[in-house]
């Protein structure tokens, strides 16, 4: 593919940004790549590895002169970070994020950023629990779907731009609205995280009981736990804190789920406990059939593992 944009910004270097940067790299997608991060190590960290052409130490500076700016800090810092780089924005540039909430980060943002500029949030459906800029890898995004939230108003060339970069990382890309986005994400990823949160919490518990016993013993699906569990937990606090509504709504819907089960499991009701795992398996099968996870044993993990290893 050609060339997309001739300086892109990267505010924040973790595993999507860093992912971004090897991927835009390795298809020939941005002429200099920029970035910031507020850590001083984590600057020398991606200097060192060259996983940015530039690092700036203030992301006022790292901005100037982009065509495209991607805020991939936490949603709880995206209206500082939108509030510090608005000055200093090229006319016709682009705006986005990779913010797992899309409302919160459109009340963030959009009021900071002057008239000239295209606003269009994005949240790719892709991630590992690593984080930092050493976790990245240029893969992480192909046939993953790539959200993108544009306000009504927004520039359709601006939007199709985007689209195009994403879709040449190998990334599906769908628009829809944010207040939709913020509830089939309450549905896919922040609950589920937050019932693994949980279980893992409970194990914490009972380990102190039984010693090393839940460690040591930990079966296929606990360990699925604790990778999901081992997240990071400033994103995970501001994903929360920031899609509450919605999270509590599917929060709500899940205790009712688990109370007609346990009077199942109560009453000795196997016919409902079957045909009701029978439904759900039949999304799992779904879920694979689409591309979005992979059937190989052990949850794909051997296979996602030596994909990483050979970037």
């Amino acid at each position: 593919m050609s060339v997309i944009y001739d300086r892109v910004a990267l505010i924040g270097l973790g595993l999507i940004a860093g992912s971004m940067a090897l991927a835009m790299r390795e298809v020939g997608l941005a002429r200099e790549i920029v970035g910031h991060a507020r850590s001083s190590e984590t600057r020398a960290t991606a200097l060192e590895i060259g996983l940015v052409d530039r690092v700036c130490e203030t992301a006022a500076e790292a901005v100037r002169d982009a065509d495209l700016v991607v805020l991939a800090v936490p949603v709880g810092a995206m209206a500082a970070v939108a509030a510090e780089i608005a000055p200093h924005l090229k006319p016709g540039a682009t705006v986005t994020d990779v913010g797992s909430v899309k409302q919160a980060v459109v009340t963030a943002v959009a009021p900071h950023l002057p008239e000239g500029v295209h606003f269009i949030p994005g949240h790719p459906l892709a991630g590992t629990e690593h984080s930092g800029p050493r976790s990245g890898f240029a893969s992480l995004f192909k046939n993953r779907w790539w959200l993108f939230t544009p306000e009504e108003h927004a520039d359709s060339d601006a939007v199709a731009r985007i689209e195009t970069l994403v879709q040449g990382f190998g990334a599906k890309t769908e628009r829809m609205d944010a207040a939709h986005h913020d509830l089939v994400l309450a549905v896919t990823s922040h609950t589920p995280h937050l019932i693994a949160y949980t279980m893992v919490g409970v194990a914490d518990h009972l380990k102190r009981v039984t010693e090393s016993e839940v460690v040591q013993y930990s079966a296929a699906g606990f360990r699925d736990f604790t990778r999901i569990a081992a997240s990071d937990p400033t994103m995970w606090r501001d994903v929360f804190l920031q899609n509450k509504e919605a999270v509590l709504d599917i929060l709500g819907r899940f205790t009712e789920e688990l109370f007609v089960l346990q009077r199942a499991i109560r009453m000795g009701d196997g016919d409902h406990l079957f045909d009701y795992f029978t439904r759900t398996r039949a999304i799992r099968r779904g879920i694979i059939e689409a591309g979005q996870d992979t059937a190989a044993p052990d949850f794909g993990r051997n296979q996602r593992s030596a994909e990483k290893a050979r970037i």
